[in-house]
């Protein structure tokens, strides 16, 4: 009788996370429960190349906000390599250093929708798209034309919508975890309205 060895399946979840908030985390529990992965790691962006154009939590808070959102999940974790590697943050560069930690394991990348169109004019893109399986995220429940595969589930939660409901004085309860609205009152976090 031959035992039949598993492969170590694992979900990487990059982005700017400004602030993490529950459909990132409906979505990511998803997609781990429906490709049988073994986790799911957070990887924060130092500064995203694709979004330069707009200011954003500072990176401890970030990460302090990421870290208290999963306290409770024990499969996700949180990654800070891209942090400690300085902006702009490339996917590929994350990729070969986690890699390099978990030998032989098969990566899945979590995008979200929005990300699909300029996907290709990612960062090396053709030796990244070697390393990962792409996994779409998608909350928009909007019919989609790629061949990637998709969690889909529709959630109208966006870190936009609670960065102007903050700066606007109204409440992102239910929007975020309890301890992630705690640390953006805290931090007095969002406060300037957004042109």
């Amino acid at each position: 009788m031959s035992v039949e060895r598993c492969e170590l399946k694992i979900g990487i979840y990059g982005g700017t996370f400004d602030p993490i908030h529950h459909a990132h985390l409906i979505l990511a529990r998803e997609a781990m429960e429906s490709l049988q992965l073994e986790g799911v790691i957070f990887v924060p962006a130092a500064a995203s190349p694709h979004k330069q154009d707009r200011h954003i939590a500072t990176a401890s808070v970030r990460l302090k906000m990421l870290r208290a959102a999963i306290t409770e999940e024990p499969k996700f974790s949180v990654d800070d390599c891209e942090l400690r590697r300085g902006a702009p943050s490339y996917t590929i560069d994350t990729i070969e250093e986690i890699m390099e930690r978990e030998k032989g394991a098969k990566i899945f990348y979590f995008i979200g929708e929005d990300n699909v169109p300029g996907l290709r004019t990612w960062h090396r893109f053709a030796e990244l798209e070697k390393l990962v399986e792409f996994i779409v995220l998608d909350r928009t429940g909007l019919e989609t034309k790629h061949s990637f595969q998709i969690i889909a589930r529709k959630i109208d939660i966006s870190a936009t919508e609670i960065r102007n409901r903050v700066a606007s004085g109204r409440s992102i309860r239910y929007l975020v975890p309890e301890a992630v609205d705690r640390i953006i009152q805290r931090e007095q976090l969002y406060r300037k309205p957004k042109i």
